[in-house]
Parts: C-alpha cells; sequence; structure tokens
C-alpha cells in the first residue's frame, strides 16, 4: 500500500471535518449541488462515482473466470459468506442495534435509513480494492483475480433483488425503479466502459496499461474523497447536534466484519484450502464495495439521509479494520497449516 492508501482513513476522518465546516459557512452553495440531479441521480456525485469506480474496474480481468474450477472449496466460501451470510448478519445486526441497543440516541425519524445504509454496504461484495489486501496476505493472485470477477457478475444480477428484499423485510418501501436505475448506472455502464478501455489499453502493450492504471489511480480516491466532502457538508447539521451517531454506526459494522471474516477463514481451514486462499478468502468475505454502497443510498434517499451517513461510516473504518485482518491472517498461518 502506499502512504495515501496506508492512511486512508485520516483522509476520510480530515474531509468529515472539512465537510462539516463548509456546510456551516456555504449552506446555500451545496445545496444547490445537491439540486443538480436527473432521475434522482445527483450529477456530481454521478461524475465522481464513476471516477472511483472505473480504475478499479480496470483492474478486473472478466476472463479470469475459468480459473474459478481451480479454487472451487475456497469460491465456493466466498460466495458462501459474501451472498448468503453477509447481507442477513448485517440485517439482523442493523435491526438489533438501531432499533434497540442504541434505538433512544439515534433520531427517531432516522431508524429506518440507518438499517437501509448497512444494508447497502453489506450487499456490495469488495472489488478491486481487495488486490491491496490479497497482496498483504500473500494470497494466490488467480484466486483474487477470479473471486472478484464472478463477485462482479453476480452483482450486476443479484444486488437489487438482495436489497429490495431485505429492505422489505426491514419492511422499508423500496424504490425500484431508482434501485434498478442504480444497478445499471453505478455497476452495468462502468463494468462495461471499463472492459472496453481495458482492451484498448492491454492491445498496446501490458507496459502502456500499467503506466495508465498507475496515472489514473489517484483520482479514484480523490473522487472518493470530494464526494465525502460534499456529503458531509449536508449531513453537518446531524453530526454537530449528535457526533456520537457515527461511532454507535460502527458498531454493527466492526462486529459484521470481524464475524463474517473469521467465519471465512474457519470454514476455509475446515474445508482443507491453503492458506494463499483462505486468508484472501477471509477479506474478500469482510470488505465491502462501499463507493456503490455510498452512491446507492444518495441515489435511494438522499443526501442528508442517514442510509448515506451509515455507508460512510463503512469509508471510515474500512482501512483499520482491514488491516487488522490482515495482521490477524499473517499471525495465524502456522496455526493454520497444523492439522
Amino acid at each position: 500500500m502506499n502512504l495515501f492508501e496506508r492512511y486512508l482513513t485520516v483522509w476520510v476522518f480530515l474531509c468529515i471535518i472539512l465537510g462539516v465546516l463548509l456546510g456551516q459557512w456555504l449552506p446555500a452553495v451545496f445545496h444547490a449541488l445537491a439540486a443538480l440531479e436527473i432521475a434522482k441521480v445527483n450529477l456530481p456525485v454521478g461524475v465522481l462515482v464513476w471516477v472511483m469506480i472505473i480504475p478499479m474496474l480496470l483492474r478486473i480481468d472478466f476472463g479470469a473466470l475459468h480459473q474459478v474450477r481451480q479454487h472451487l472449496r475456497g469460491i465456493g466460501v466466498t460466495l458462501f459468506v459474501n451472498w448468503a451470510v453477509k447481507p442477513f448478519s448485517m440485517a439482523f445486526l442493523g435491526w438489533l442495534f438501531i432499533r434497540h441497543v442504541f434505538a433512544d440516541a439515534l433520531p427517531p425519524d432516522q431508524l429506518d435509513s440507518y438499517i437501509a445504509g448497512l444494508i447497502l454496504l453489506a450487499a456490495a461484495p469488495c472489488t478491486a480494492m481487495v488486490f491491496v489486501w490479497s497482496n498483504l496476505v500473500k494470497g494466490d493472485p488467480y484466486f483474487t483475480l477470479s473471486q472478484v470477477a464472478l463477485n462482479d457478475t453476480i452483482m450486476i444480477f443479484a444486488f437489487a433483488p438482495l436489497v429490495a428484499l431485505l429492505l422489505g423485510i426491514a419492511s422499508i418501501t423500496v424504490p425500484w425503479a431508482t434501485l434498478l436505475f442504480s444497478v445499471v448506472f453505478y455497476i452495468v455502464i462502468p463494468v462495461v466502459v471499463a472492459q472496453l478501455l481495458r482492451g484498448r489499453l492491454l492491445a498496446q502493450g501490458e507496459a502502456v496499461f500499467n503506466q495508465a492504471m498507475a496515472r489514473i489511480a489517484p483520482f479514484s480516491m480523490g473522487a472518493l474523497l470530494l464526494t465525502l466532502v460534499l456529503l458531509f457538508a449536508l449531513q453537518g447539521n446531524a453530526i454537530v447536534k449528535q457526533p456520537l451517531v457515527i461511532a454507535m454506526l460502527a458498531v454493527p459494522i466492526l462486529i459484521q466484519v470481524l464475524f463474517n471474516s473469521g467465519l471465512a477463514y474457519g470454514l476455509n481451514r475446515r474445508l482443507g484450502v491453503a492458506h494463499c486462499v483462505a486468508a484472501p478468502s477471509a477479506l474478500i468475505g469482510a470488505s465491502n464495495f462501499f463507493e456503490l454502497a455510498v452512491a446507492t443510498a444518495i441515489s435511494l434517499f438522499g443526501f442528508e439521509s442517514g442510509a448515506a451517513l451509515a455507508t460512510v461510516v463503512g469509508v471510515l473504518i474500512e482501512v483499520p479494520v482491514m488491516l487488522l485482518v490482515v495482521k490477524v491472517a499473517n499471525a495465524t498461518k502456522d496455526w493454520y497449516a497444523r492439522e
């Protein structure tokens, strides 16, 4: 990880402070930006999300899907955790903590919105960012690549129905038209654009592709941070009134990450999967495609919603928690290999 990626949580925290301050000083400017939307998609955020997502999707080779057969047990564990456990466990944790444990300390009109944001976060498995985590645990690159490509393929078809199901279970109204539009706008179109661009770059040689990736990588994180400034400028009043909301939202996210990473790691060991597959499997099972979650929350519920705030909390704790999982995976490698 480069210096910027390693301290992403610091930059996110600074963006929170900057956004809150700017929102207090220039409220009219940010409300004008929030009003620039078409079909409930905010245009500034739409542009920023594409700048965030496309560089990540460029790293994904969907041609690697044929390698799935080489790691069937590891792939099976990750898919089970990503799609059958994580979204449902987060829905349960959201219900437990938001509606019960912290209910009296949270704004009552935002409880449903907070739960919706947590569900959106859990329903979007990590994509390209996991290449960083996999490298830190010396993970099998072919497993990581094929797993990420498979996750993205499944997400195109499963994200909207899964979110709708869980929102329905939580008794939250599902705006189907906006949800399906978000899938097309934030998943399908960026995937197609990224794959076309990837093909053109690779046709000019591996060196050209690597140079292009190095040049555009900073734009991805920069767009994420600008989105956070914009989001927190509009969330500023709520945060100033109740600064502990962020900490309360972080609790179910933290528990969910640790539970799912531990579950994937343990299941892989039980099935006799090599550590170089089990470690990235645990990381993929725990982390989230927070860029997609943030964008969808804004489209479905708006900038000033609790859903948007909940997804951003996921961004805030992503790096330190993933580094903790990396440290545990590396420290337990000898234990893992023991019969």
